[in-house]
């Protein structure tokens, strides 16, 4: 049996989780508390001609190059583009900190590069070229406050540099390639609207790989012509999750009312069945191990959550998680990886074909 093994990037891997639970306007109760002064946003507006502005480019060395050591033989190609939306990693801990994030603030940027650009974005380096642009990200405490005028203002400040990043990449970089859009928590409240503004009935759909959108409550009604993807090989479509312990049922996921989508993925269907041990590939594990066959899932009917069950414990206490939230890209890092290729495989055949 396979012992135990201690998911090392547990310890540091801070992203924000505390509204996974969500559509992340049920964190606060109907009568949401009212939104605090905040001062001014400090710090410049991206210009993402400069590559400072860049979490991770092709045109840079930066984390998302990294492979880790068990596929350092690994056939590698970048036939596609990701467009990756990074998670939260501003989270303005001291009091009266700015709704969103200074670009300068090289605090929060270290944690972007070494957390999310490494641990998750890096899933599509081996098939993609990647862009990920920093932004001014909304402060985690705006998810407590969500629907307040101020929480607001900060989202769409974060959404218009997420969406003007693009737009220069679409401009200058991308030259008809194939793409996908990638995402994780406040990353996906960004690519769900990005999504619906530039390619849901679109002509750049017609590019459109595949949509990996996790970590954030996807509604039914989200998009009117991207469907969701049902199997393995399906282009131009989405998929997304987040993940919980089986039995697990959080109180803002109940309180949506089914109102949400999910795609299981170790079977990349949206169907109920509960895949076993055997269809997953492994976790990534700190970046210098992989562990396969530890994890099995299947979506919970009511909600629309990913349950899983798994003997790896995740943090140093060893204590028994219900939320795994921080762990959405790294506990199928493996599926995910293959996954895309397999989908960029089919979408070049697609084409070739037309």
């Amino acid at each position: 049996m396979l012992k135990l093994a201690t998911f090392l990037i547990a310890s540091t891997l801070m992203f924000t989780y505390a509204y996974a639970q969500n559509g992340a306007k049920t964190l606060s109760p109907a009568g949401q508390q009212s939104a605090v002064a905040a001062p001014k946003n400090t710090g410049p507006a991206p210009d993402y001609s400069d590559l400072q502005y860049w979490a991770a480019s092709p045109y840079k060395d930066d984390t998302s190059d990294k492979v880790p050591d068990f596929l350092k033989n690994e056939i590698r190609d970048t036939r596609a583009d990701v467009f990756f939306i990074h998670p939260t990693s501003y989270f303005g801990e001291k009091k009266g900190s700015p709704w969103n994030a200074d670009l300068r603030d090289t605090a929060v940027n270290n944690n972007t590069d070494n957390l999310s650009i490494r641990l998750q974005t890096s899933v599509f380096n081996g098939s993609c070229r990647v862009f990920a642009p920093r932004y001014r990200q909304g402060n985690m405490e705006a998810f407590y406050v969500f629907n307040t005028p101020e929480a607001k203002v900060a989202f769409d400040l974060a959404y218009q540099d997420v969406k003007k990043a693009f737009q220069y990449y679409l401009k200058h970089d991308n030259k008809k390639r194939p793409i996908i859009i990638a995402s994780h928590s406040q990353g996906t409240l960004h690519a769900i609207r990005l999504l619906q503004e530039l390619f849901d009935g679109k002509p750049l759909q017609k590019q459109l790989v595949c949509a990996y959108i996790v970590g954030y409550q996807i509604k039914k009604d989200a998009f009117i012509n991207i469907p969701v993807g049902e199997r393995a090989n399906q282009t131009g479509c989405f998929v997304g999750w987040r993940t919980y312990a089986k039995g697990e049922i959080p109180k803002g996921a109940a309180a949506e009312n089914g109102n949400s989508v999910c795609v299981n993925p170790l079977t990349w269907t949206a169907t109920g069945e509960w895949a076993p041990p055997e269809k997953h590939l492994g976790i990534m594990n700190n970046f210098k191990t992989i562990v396969p066959h530890t994890v099995s899932a299947g979506i919970e009917p009511t909600t629309k959550i990913l349950w899983i069950d798994t003997p790896v414990a995740l943090d140093d206490s060893k204590k028994k998680m219900t939320n795994y939230h921080r762990w959405d890209y790294n506990l199928f890092w493996m599926n995910i990886r293959q996954n895309v290729k397999d989908r960029i495989d089919a979408y070049l055949a697609g084409r070739q074909k037309n």
